[in-house]
């Protein structure tokens, strides 16, 4: 770690601009430049931790930013012919449901629209995650989850809009579980985690006992900075291919515009942040994975900032006080 990195960081803490940070991992041509860890109370889907000194080898939940390795799970998938093509009909895939397979609306969906959150259902998770209105939460409250997402009312053409849905991911969770015939937990071991050298994470589940394809992820920075160095390097660790590389290009490229400046892929946001143009994937709190491609930079970062409006300014702050002037 140069001390001109930690310096900008302790400058940051010091003035307040980067609340509730619990940990940071930068790493550069695959160098760690930069590796902080605070302490703070914290919260596991909601449960206070209390108050917890992190370290290296600290979980912490990933929220959100799980549904982006969702999205590198499914590439893999995908490559391995264990799921369908984006472009395939989603209903067929659910033949539990004939009922909603009838429907002509309903039976426009493909999995891209799953892969692209443009389902053009009913979905809000504007709500606290504490409250049982919040669309994931109801979710995850109901008697079965996917026939609660398939049968939300349409509200327009599927592909039309991008609208932030759980339910979404949930989907791709349920198509990778039944292709591969594992858990997310066992898939993610087997064909992501243990090759990248990533041996301790938890998956969280609902009551029904399935893995929270959305949010259930915890694991510690130094791991979720390698998954940045995954996607960096386009899906190629140690001279071995884990995901294919035209995955990796096309999870990665904008499809839809987000309701702020961002754009989206497949489950992916790519976004410009100063000058540069930046992959990332968002948790709850202000969990972050910032890639930075013409950098050849990946920052990983975890954060306290649970259900706050203002929780994006500690990871911008990161980037914007910290990395960036340090590498001036």
């Amino acid at each position: 770690m140069t001390k001109q990195w930690r310096g900008r960081l302790d400058q940051a803490v010091h003035a307040g601009q980067v609340g509730g940070l619990h940990g940071i991992v930068a790493v550069r041509n695959g160098q760690t430049v930069l590796e902080y860890y605070g302490s703070g109370e914290d919260f596991a889907w909601g449960k206070s931790l209390g108050v917890v000194e992190f370290g290296p080898e600290t979980l912490h939940d990933l929220r959100s930013a799980t549904k982006s390795v969702t999205g590198l799970l499914y590439g893999i998938a995908l490559g391995e012919g264990l799921v369908p093509p984006p472009a395939e009909p989603l209903l067929p895939r659910f033949p539990q449901y004939p009922d909603l397979a009838t429907d002509p609306g309903r039976a426009a969906l493909t999995v891209e629209h799953a892969l692209t959150m443009s389902l053009g259902l009913e979905w809000s998770e504007d709500l606290p995650y504490t409250s049982p209105a919040n669309a994931e939460i109801a979710m995850e409250l109901a008697p079965d989850r996917y026939r609660y997402i398939l049968q939300r009312p349409i509200l327009e053409r599927p592909g039309s809009r991008w609208t932030y849905c759980g339910g979404a991911t949930a989907l791709l969770g349920r198509l990778i579980t039944d292709g591969t015939g594992q858990t997310l937990s066992q898939y993610a071991q087997t064909t992501l985690f243990a090759p990248l050298g990533i041996g301790g994470f938890e998956w969280m589940s609902g009551a029904d006992g399935v893995a929270s394809a959305a949010s259930g992820l915890r694991m510690a920075p130094r791991d979720l900075a390698r998954i940045g160095e995954l996607v960096l390097a386009e899906g190629v660790w140690d001279d071995q291919r884990i995901v294919p590389a035209a995955w990796i290009r096309e999870m990665t490229q904008p499809r839809l515009q987000t309701k702020w400046d961002a754009q989206y892929g497949y489950h992916w946001y790519i976004e410009s942040i100063g000058d540069h143009r930046v992959l990332t994937a968002n948790g709850n709190g202000g969990q972050r994975l910032f890639i930075l491609p013409d950098l050849n930079l990946t920052v990983a970062i975890t954060a306290g900032n649970y259900d706050d409006p203002d929780q994006w300014r500690t990871p911008l702050a990161v980037l914007e006080q910290v990395i960036f002037p340090a590498m001036a």
